[in-house]
């Protein structure tokens, strides 16, 4: 094994060659690392440029998806390198999640299902968990592919101008605007709060989404996000999860 890319809570990623391999820490669950494959393996079926799950394997008693290496800077990296082109950069930001959003992948997990499965294990009271699961009932099921953690840092650009997306871990099929909400609070978290609202304009706009259909799905988005249980999160999603309708 070479160059260590990245390391997370519960995971280190590794380049070797041309392969990428992601190895994940024995208290990992064994079924999500499998599901984690198994949709990697659903998203290569569409028109995406994805990079190919190439193997499942044990390493030193650690499992391990073994994954081709895809040369390049990601989204994140230019736009730091190069402030001067962020309206170019955000604008293939949102051209890439559209073409995301225009795929189907009938097997995937339904992201109704996925989103009221966080909401019961979110650290909410039981009025406001029955509350999200009221309102997420009432948004409209759609079979759209959502990425579920878009963002510039999950975009890698090839020299030759190519945009790959990468970490499907957590792709469901389901509504865009859920997906577009997660992106928005992604970049909020970030603290990137100029690029956020930058960002959902430029949505709402190619997609002639109302921007308010969209602010509708940040409350539940902000509940499932609070599974995650990161303390820096919680206040911010908080102010997201009390905030009753838009004007």
């Amino acid at each position: 094994m070479q160059k260590v890319i990245a390391v997370r809570n519960n995971k280190t990623v590794y380049r070797d060659g041309d392969k990428v391999i992601k190895v994940f820490n024995e208290e990992f669950s064994k079924a999500n690392i499998l599901n984690e494959a198994l949709n990697q393996a659903r998203v290569e079926e569409t028109d995406l440029n994805v990079p190919r799950i190439l193997e499942v394997a044990k390493i030193d008693g650690k499992w391990a998806i073994f994954l081709d290496y895809i040369e390049g800077k990601t989204l994140e990296t230019l736009m730091k390198e190069h402030p001067e082109k962020e309206d170019e950069y955000i604008n293939l930001f949102v051209d890439l999640q559209m073409t995301v959003h225009k795929q189907k992948a009938p097997l995937l997990t339904k992201l109704k299902d996925k989103m009221n499965r966080k909401i019961c294990e979110a650290e909410l009271d039981a009025t406001t968990r029955y509350d999200m699961h009221i309102r997420l009932e009432g948004m409209p099921k759609h079979s759209k592919v959502c990425h579920g953690d878009f963002n510039p840092s999950n975009i890698i650009i090839t020299p030759e101008g190519k945009p790959y997306i990468i970490d499907w871990a957590h792709v469901t099929q389901g509504n865009a605007s859920a997906d577009v909400a997660r992106s928005y609070l992604l970049f909020k978290l970030a603290k990137k709060d100029e690029l956020a609202e930058k960002y959902l304009n430029l949505f709402c706009q190619k997609t002639e989404t109302s921007k308010k259909y969209v602010q509708q799905w940040m409350p539940i988005v902000a509940s499932s996000q609070l599974v995650k249980g990161k303390k820096e999160e919680k206040e911010f999603l908080m102010q997201w999860i009390n905030v009753v309708d838009y004007e």
